[in-house]
């Protein structure tokens, strides 16, 4: 009897055993080293960061402007002297607006400035024709010791103004909304590189 007690004890412990080495396994495979969880709670955080400065340096990088289409206007002096005196001399800004870069070919003695966003940018032209609109009973404006004849467009909520006293004619068409600065600034340039000359209105209407 003591011989099978032997046995029986012999074969519970044989049975035992892999028992033990179950849980070893079981508890083995759910440890985690405390770098790995560590890991596991920073990565959210550091993509979540990321994101969001991504989402402010892209708010914060210039928007790039599409190149500007200006269609042609008859400018017969655009290759005179008085436009390739000016246009070298006209500032990259006027106010919020910075000088646009336009489609080639593009008209000659021509510049343009646009807003960041875009829009619809100021154009100045230089070396046209006396405007049809320009006579003895046209009301003029001194800016900054130019004379300017005002013609306003109500469709495109803009408005052209014409420097009538110098050598040249000179257009700025400038959109609602853009301020003084444009027209002072151009007017400050033009009286530092062109003389003034004498008015040459077209006759009254009949």
């Amino acid at each position: 009897m003591a011989a099978e007690s032997s046995d029986h004890d012999s074969a519970k412990e044989t049975v035992e055993q892999p028992a033990e080495g179950a849980a070893a396994k079981t508890e083995g495979s759910t440890q985690y080293s405390p770098a790995l969880i560590a890991t596991a709670v920073a990565l959210p955080v550091v993509l979540v960061v990321g994101v969001l400065v991504a989402a402010v340096l892209a708010r914060r990088a210039p928007v790039e402007r599409e190149p500007l289409v200006l269609g042609p206007v008859p400018a017969p002096a655009a290759t005179g002297p008085a436009c390739t005196t000016l246009l070298p001399a006209l500032p990259t800004e006027l106010g919020d607006y910075t000088k646009s870069t336009l489609v080639e070919p593009s008209p000659p003695a021509t510049r343009a400035w646009q807003r960041a966003d875009g829009g619809d940018p100021i154009v100045l032209r230089c070396g046209l024709d006396r405007p049809l609109e320009f006579n003895r009973a046209s009301a003029l404006q001194l800016v900054n010791n130019v004379q300017w004849f005002e013609a306003r467009d109500q469709t495109a909520k803009a408005s052209t103004w014409f420097a009538v006293d110098r050598e040249t004619y000179i257009a700025l068409t400038i959109p609602d909304g853009s301020g003084p600065t444009p027209l002072q600034a151009v007017s400050d340039t033009i009286t530092a590189n062109l003389p003034a000359k004498p008015l040459d209105p077209g006759p009254l209407p009949n």
